[in-house]
Protein backbone atom coordinates (compact mmCIF):
# COMPACT_ATOMS: atom_id res chain seq x y z
CA UNK A 1 0.00 0.00 0.00
CA UNK A 2 1.45 3.37 -1.01
CA UNK A 3 1.50 6.43 1.21
CA UNK A 4 -1.19 7.98 -0.97
CA UNK A 5 -3.39 4.91 -0.57
CA UNK A 6 -2.86 4.95 3.21
CA UNK A 7 -3.93 8.58 3.40
CA UNK A 8 -7.07 8.03 1.35
CA UNK A 9 -7.83 4.90 3.39
CA UNK A 10 -7.74 7.03 6.53
CA UNK A 11 -10.25 9.47 5.06
CA UNK A 12 -12.53 6.54 4.24
CA UNK A 13 -12.14 4.88 7.68
CA UNK A 14 -10.45 1.86 6.11
CA UNK A 15 -8.50 -0.48 8.42
CA UNK A 16 -5.00 0.49 7.28
CA UNK A 17 -5.31 4.08 8.43
CA UNK A 18 -3.05 4.59 11.44
CA UNK A 19 -0.04 5.30 9.29
CA UNK A 20 -0.79 8.70 7.68
CA UNK A 21 1.23 11.56 9.08
CA UNK A 22 1.46 15.00 7.63
CA UNK A 23 2.21 18.29 9.32
CA UNK A 24 0.23 21.45 8.80
CA UNK A 25 2.51 24.16 7.49
CA UNK A 26 5.14 21.55 6.68
CA UNK A 27 7.52 24.16 5.31
CA UNK A 28 8.93 26.69 7.70
CA UNK A 29 11.86 28.26 9.42
CA UNK A 30 12.74 25.05 11.23
CA UNK A 31 14.21 23.70 7.96
CA UNK A 32 17.59 25.17 6.96
CA UNK A 33 16.83 24.63 3.28
CA UNK A 34 13.69 26.76 3.67
CA UNK A 35 15.63 29.48 5.45
CA UNK A 36 18.15 29.49 2.61
CA UNK A 37 15.37 30.14 0.10
CA UNK A 38 13.82 32.78 2.35
CA UNK A 39 17.06 34.75 2.27
CA UNK A 40 16.61 35.18 -1.49
CA UNK A 41 12.83 35.39 -1.83
CA UNK A 42 9.96 36.82 0.20
CA UNK A 43 7.17 34.53 1.43
CA UNK A 44 4.69 36.07 -1.00
CA UNK A 45 7.14 35.70 -3.90
CA UNK A 46 7.64 32.02 -3.09
CA UNK A 47 3.89 31.43 -2.88
CA UNK A 48 3.31 33.11 -6.27
CA UNK A 49 6.16 31.38 -8.11
CA UNK A 50 5.22 27.80 -9.05
CA UNK A 51 8.76 26.41 -9.12
CA UNK A 52 9.56 27.91 -5.71
CA UNK A 53 6.23 26.84 -4.18
CA UNK A 54 6.81 23.32 -5.47
CA UNK A 55 10.34 23.23 -4.08
CA UNK A 56 9.20 24.34 -0.62
CA UNK A 57 6.35 21.80 -0.68
CA UNK A 58 8.76 18.98 -1.43
CA UNK A 59 11.47 19.92 1.09
CA UNK A 60 9.93 18.08 4.09
CA UNK A 61 9.36 14.94 2.04
CA UNK A 62 13.05 14.73 1.24
CA UNK A 63 13.74 14.52 4.99
CA UNK A 64 10.75 12.59 6.36
CA UNK A 65 8.68 9.65 5.02
CA UNK A 66 5.40 11.55 5.18
CA UNK A 67 2.29 10.13 3.59
CA UNK A 68 1.07 13.45 2.21
CA UNK A 69 2.40 16.81 1.09
CA UNK A 70 0.46 20.03 1.59
CA UNK A 71 1.01 22.66 -1.08
CA UNK A 72 3.02 25.71 0.00
CA UNK A 73 0.66 28.66 -0.19
CA UNK A 74 -1.34 31.01 2.02
CA UNK A 75 -5.04 31.45 2.74
CA UNK A 76 -4.79 35.16 1.90
CA UNK A 77 -4.14 34.53 -1.78
CA UNK A 78 -7.93 34.45 -2.17
CA UNK A 79 -8.52 38.02 -0.93
CA UNK A 80 -5.56 39.10 -3.06
CA UNK A 81 -7.13 37.50 -6.13
CA UNK A 82 -10.33 39.38 -5.33
CA UNK A 83 -8.52 42.73 -5.28
CA UNK A 84 -7.29 43.12 -1.68
CA UNK A 85 -3.52 42.44 -1.55
CA UNK A 86 -1.65 41.54 1.64
CA UNK A 87 1.88 41.66 2.97
CA UNK A 88 3.84 40.62 6.03
CA UNK A 89 4.91 43.45 8.31
CA UNK A 90 8.62 43.74 9.12
CA UNK A 91 7.81 43.55 12.82
CA UNK A 92 5.63 40.49 12.24
CA UNK A 93 1.99 39.96 11.47
CA UNK A 94 -0.19 40.41 8.42
CA UNK A 95 -1.29 43.67 6.87
CA UNK A 96 -3.98 43.88 4.21
CA UNK A 97 -3.43 46.75 1.78
CA UNK A 98 -6.63 48.35 3.10
CA UNK A 99 -9.48 47.31 5.40
CA UNK A 100 -12.95 46.60 4.06
CA UNK A 101 -14.39 49.52 5.99
CA UNK A 102 -16.91 50.80 3.43
CA UNK A 103 -19.68 49.31 1.34
CA UNK A 104 -17.87 50.55 -1.78
CA UNK A 105 -14.79 48.49 -0.97
CA UNK A 106 -16.87 45.35 -0.47
CA UNK A 107 -18.68 46.04 -3.72
CA UNK A 108 -15.39 46.40 -5.59
CA UNK A 109 -14.19 42.90 -4.67
CA UNK A 110 -14.27 40.57 -7.67
CA UNK A 111 -15.20 36.94 -7.06
CA UNK A 112 -15.30 35.97 -10.72
CA UNK A 113 -12.15 34.81 -12.53
CA UNK A 114 -10.45 33.93 -9.22
CA UNK A 115 -9.25 30.63 -10.68
CA UNK A 116 -7.55 32.46 -13.53
CA UNK A 117 -5.85 34.88 -11.14
CA UNK A 118 -4.67 31.92 -9.05
CA UNK A 119 -3.32 30.03 -12.04
CA UNK A 120 0.12 29.99 -10.39
CA UNK A 121 -1.31 27.82 -7.58
CA UNK A 122 -2.58 25.25 -10.06
CA UNK A 123 0.79 25.28 -11.82
CA UNK A 124 2.58 24.61 -8.52
CA UNK A 125 0.25 21.71 -7.71
CA UNK A 126 0.84 20.14 -11.10
CA UNK A 127 4.61 20.38 -10.62
CA UNK A 128 4.35 18.67 -7.23
CA UNK A 129 1.92 16.04 -8.52
CA UNK A 130 4.35 15.19 -11.30
CA UNK A 131 7.15 14.78 -8.78
CA UNK A 132 5.11 12.71 -6.32
CA UNK A 133 3.43 10.49 -8.88
CA UNK A 134 0.92 8.09 -7.36
CA UNK A 135 2.97 7.25 -4.29
CA UNK A 136 2.32 10.23 -2.01
CA UNK A 137 -0.91 12.12 -1.37
CA UNK A 138 -1.13 15.83 -2.19
CA UNK A 139 -3.35 18.26 -0.29
CA UNK A 140 -4.65 21.70 -1.14
CA UNK A 141 -6.30 24.18 1.18
CA UNK A 142 -8.10 27.50 1.58
CA UNK A 143 -9.41 29.67 4.36
CA UNK A 144 -13.06 29.58 5.40
CA UNK A 145 -15.06 32.69 4.44
CA UNK A 146 -15.45 33.79 8.09
CA UNK A 147 -11.71 33.57 8.74
CA UNK A 148 -10.79 35.36 5.50
CA UNK A 149 -13.37 38.07 6.10
CA UNK A 150 -12.01 38.59 9.63
CA UNK A 151 -8.65 39.61 8.14
CA UNK A 152 -10.21 41.58 5.32
CA UNK A 153 -12.56 43.74 7.39
CA UNK A 154 -9.98 44.36 10.12
CA UNK A 155 -7.14 45.06 7.69
CA UNK A 156 -4.94 42.52 9.48
CA UNK A 157 -5.19 40.04 12.33
CA UNK A 158 -8.67 40.39 13.86
CA UNK A 159 -9.29 41.83 17.29
CA UNK A 160 -11.55 40.33 19.91
CA UNK A 161 -14.36 41.02 19.19
CA UNK A 162 -13.47 41.26 15.52
CA UNK A 163 -14.62 44.14 13.34
CA UNK A 164 -16.35 41.49 11.21
CA UNK A 165 -18.78 40.65 14.03
CA UNK A 166 -19.63 44.34 14.32
CA UNK A 167 -20.29 44.47 10.57
CA UNK A 168 -22.51 41.38 10.71
CA UNK A 169 -24.65 42.95 13.42
CA UNK A 170 -24.71 46.53 12.12
CA UNK A 171 -25.10 45.83 8.41
CA UNK A 172 -26.31 42.27 7.71
CA UNK A 173 -26.80 43.02 4.00
CA UNK A 174 -23.16 44.04 3.48
CA UNK A 175 -21.96 41.10 5.58
CA UNK A 176 -23.98 38.68 3.46
CA UNK A 177 -22.72 40.26 0.24
CA UNK A 178 -19.12 39.81 1.42
CA UNK A 179 -19.71 36.21 2.46
CA UNK A 180 -21.40 35.35 -0.84
CA UNK A 181 -18.39 36.71 -2.73
CA UNK A 182 -15.93 34.84 -0.53
CA UNK A 183 -17.87 31.60 -0.82
CA UNK A 184 -17.74 31.83 -4.61
CA UNK A 185 -14.02 32.67 -4.55
CA UNK A 186 -13.02 29.94 -2.06
CA UNK A 187 -15.02 27.36 -4.00
CA UNK A 188 -13.19 28.34 -7.19
CA UNK A 189 -9.83 28.14 -5.39
CA UNK A 190 -10.50 24.65 -4.03
CA UNK A 191 -11.91 23.34 -7.31
CA UNK A 192 -8.79 24.64 -9.06
CA UNK A 193 -6.63 22.65 -6.65
CA UNK A 194 -8.61 19.44 -7.11
CA UNK A 195 -8.43 19.80 -10.89
CA UNK A 196 -4.65 20.39 -10.63
CA UNK A 197 -4.09 17.10 -8.80
CA UNK A 198 -4.90 17.57 -5.09
CA UNK A 199 -6.16 14.32 -3.53
CA UNK A 200 -7.91 16.17 -0.70
CA UNK A 201 -8.47 19.74 0.44
CA UNK A 202 -8.58 21.37 3.84
CA UNK A 203 -10.68 24.34 4.91
CA UNK A 204 -9.16 26.42 7.70
CA UNK A 205 -11.57 28.30 9.95
CA UNK A 206 -8.68 29.46 12.11
CA UNK A 207 -10.65 32.36 13.63
CA UNK A 208 -13.87 30.41 14.13
CA UNK A 209 -13.62 30.88 17.89
CA UNK A 210 -14.01 34.65 17.42
CA UNK A 211 -17.47 34.10 15.98
CA UNK A 212 -20.10 34.35 18.73
CA UNK A 213 -21.29 30.80 19.43
CA UNK A 214 -24.95 31.56 18.85
CA UNK A 215 -24.09 32.95 15.41
CA UNK A 216 -21.51 30.39 14.28
CA UNK A 217 -23.96 28.31 12.25
CA UNK A 218 -25.26 31.32 10.31
CA UNK A 219 -22.10 33.40 10.09
CA UNK A 220 -19.55 30.68 9.32
CA UNK A 221 -20.81 27.11 8.87
CA UNK A 222 -23.54 28.10 6.43
CA UNK A 223 -20.91 29.23 3.93
CA UNK A 224 -18.60 26.27 4.60
CA UNK A 225 -21.46 23.90 3.83
CA UNK A 226 -22.08 25.68 0.51
CA UNK A 227 -18.42 25.32 -0.44
CA UNK A 228 -18.24 21.62 0.41
CA UNK A 229 -21.47 20.92 -1.48
CA UNK A 230 -20.01 22.59 -4.59
CA UNK A 231 -16.82 20.48 -4.66
CA UNK A 232 -16.44 17.21 -6.62
CA UNK A 233 -18.38 14.60 -4.64
CA UNK A 234 -15.55 12.14 -4.03
CA UNK A 235 -13.03 14.74 -2.85
CA UNK A 236 -12.09 14.27 0.84
CA UNK A 237 -12.60 17.58 2.68
CA UNK A 238 -10.84 18.21 6.00
CA UNK A 239 -12.35 20.95 8.17
CA UNK A 240 -10.20 22.64 10.82
CA UNK A 241 -12.23 24.99 13.00
CA UNK A 242 -9.80 26.03 15.72
CA UNK A 243 -11.35 26.19 19.18
CA UNK A 244 -14.75 25.07 17.93
CA UNK A 245 -14.95 21.50 19.29
CA UNK A 246 -18.00 22.53 21.41
CA UNK A 247 -19.80 22.96 18.06
CA UNK A 248 -18.93 19.39 17.00
CA UNK A 249 -22.52 18.41 16.25
CA UNK A 250 -22.82 21.31 13.79
CA UNK A 251 -19.36 20.70 12.32
CA UNK A 252 -20.23 17.07 11.61
CA UNK A 253 -23.24 18.23 9.58
CA UNK A 254 -21.07 20.49 7.41
CA UNK A 255 -20.41 17.70 4.92
CA UNK A 256 -16.69 17.52 5.73
CA UNK A 257 -15.07 14.09 5.43
CA UNK A 258 -12.61 14.68 8.30
CA UNK A 259 -12.65 16.96 11.35
CA UNK A 260 -9.24 18.27 12.34
CA UNK A 261 -8.95 18.93 16.08
CA UNK A 262 -6.67 21.33 17.92
CA UNK A 263 -4.63 20.33 20.95
CA UNK A 264 -7.23 21.59 23.43
CA UNK A 265 -9.47 18.61 22.61
CA UNK A 266 -9.25 15.29 24.44
CA UNK A 267 -8.97 13.13 21.34
CA UNK A 268 -9.90 9.83 22.99
CA UNK A 269 -13.04 11.31 24.55
CA UNK A 270 -14.03 12.98 21.30
CA UNK A 271 -13.69 9.73 19.34
CA UNK A 272 -15.69 7.83 21.97
CA UNK A 273 -18.48 10.39 21.70
CA UNK A 274 -18.38 10.55 17.89
CA UNK A 275 -17.18 7.11 16.75
CA UNK A 276 -18.46 7.68 13.22
CA UNK A 277 -16.25 10.75 12.64
CA UNK A 278 -12.88 10.57 10.90
CA UNK A 279 -10.51 12.75 12.91
CA UNK A 280 -7.17 14.44 12.45
CA UNK A 281 -4.73 15.84 14.98
CA UNK A 282 -3.99 16.74 17.62
CA UNK A 283 -0.50 16.77 19.10
CA UNK A 284 0.61 20.06 20.62
CA UNK A 285 2.94 21.86 18.14
CA UNK A 286 5.15 22.85 21.10
CA UNK A 287 5.92 19.14 21.52
CA UNK A 288 8.27 19.34 18.53
CA UNK A 289 10.37 21.92 20.36
CA UNK A 290 11.42 19.39 23.04
CA UNK A 291 13.69 16.38 22.94
CA UNK A 292 12.88 13.40 20.67
CA UNK A 293 12.33 10.96 23.56
CA UNK A 294 9.48 13.10 24.88
CA UNK A 295 8.00 13.28 21.40
CA UNK A 296 8.05 9.50 21.14
CA UNK A 297 6.31 9.10 24.49
CA UNK A 298 3.58 11.63 23.65
CA UNK A 299 3.04 10.15 20.20
CA UNK A 300 2.75 6.61 21.57
CA UNK A 301 0.28 7.85 24.16
CA UNK A 302 -1.86 9.42 21.42
CA UNK A 303 -1.74 6.24 19.33
CA UNK A 304 -2.59 4.07 22.35
CA UNK A 305 -5.62 6.26 23.10
CA UNK A 306 -7.16 5.57 19.70
CA UNK A 307 -9.69 2.84 19.07
CA UNK A 308 -10.91 1.83 15.67
CA UNK A 309 -10.04 3.21 12.25
CA UNK A 310 -10.42 6.75 11.01
CA UNK A 311 -7.62 8.94 12.35
CA UNK A 312 -4.87 10.95 10.63
CA UNK A 313 -1.95 11.81 12.89
CA UNK A 314 -1.13 15.49 12.75
CA UNK A 315 -0.40 18.49 14.94
CA UNK A 316 -3.19 20.43 16.61
CA UNK A 317 -2.07 23.57 14.78
CA UNK A 318 0.80 24.76 12.59
CA UNK A 319 4.37 23.61 13.10
CA UNK A 320 6.47 26.28 14.82
CA UNK A 321 9.77 27.82 13.68
CA UNK A 322 11.39 26.40 16.83
CA UNK A 323 10.57 22.78 15.97
CA UNK A 324 13.58 20.47 16.13
CA UNK A 325 14.27 18.44 13.01
CA UNK A 326 15.17 15.40 15.10
CA UNK A 327 11.88 15.71 16.99
CA UNK A 328 9.86 15.84 13.77
CA UNK A 329 11.73 12.70 12.70
CA UNK A 330 10.86 11.04 16.02
CA UNK A 331 7.16 11.76 15.50
CA UNK A 332 7.11 10.33 11.99
CA UNK A 333 9.17 7.27 12.92
CA UNK A 334 6.98 6.49 15.94
CA UNK A 335 3.78 6.53 13.92
CA UNK A 336 5.36 4.48 11.14
CA UNK A 337 6.51 1.86 13.66
CA UNK A 338 3.02 1.60 15.14
CA UNK A 339 1.32 1.12 11.78
CA UNK A 340 -0.25 -2.19 10.86
CA UNK A 341 1.55 -4.17 8.19
CA UNK A 342 0.49 -3.35 4.59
Amino acid sequence: MTARERFLAACARAPADRRPVWLMRQAGRYLPEYRALKEKHSFVEMARTPTLAAEVTLQPLRRFPLDAAIIFSDILIVPEAMGQPYRFREQGGIAMEFPLDTAARIEKLEANNVAERLRYLGDALRLVRRELGDKTALLGFAGAPWTLAAYMVEGGAPGNPPALAKLAKADPAQFEKLMHKLTEAVTACLRLQVEAGADAVQIFDSWGALCPGENYAAWSLLWIREIIAALPKKTPVILFAKGMAPEADALIKSGATVLSLDQSVNLAEFRRKYPQVVTQGNLDPALLEVEPDKVRLATRALLDSLSGPGHIVNLGHGITPRAKIESVAALVETVAAAAPAP
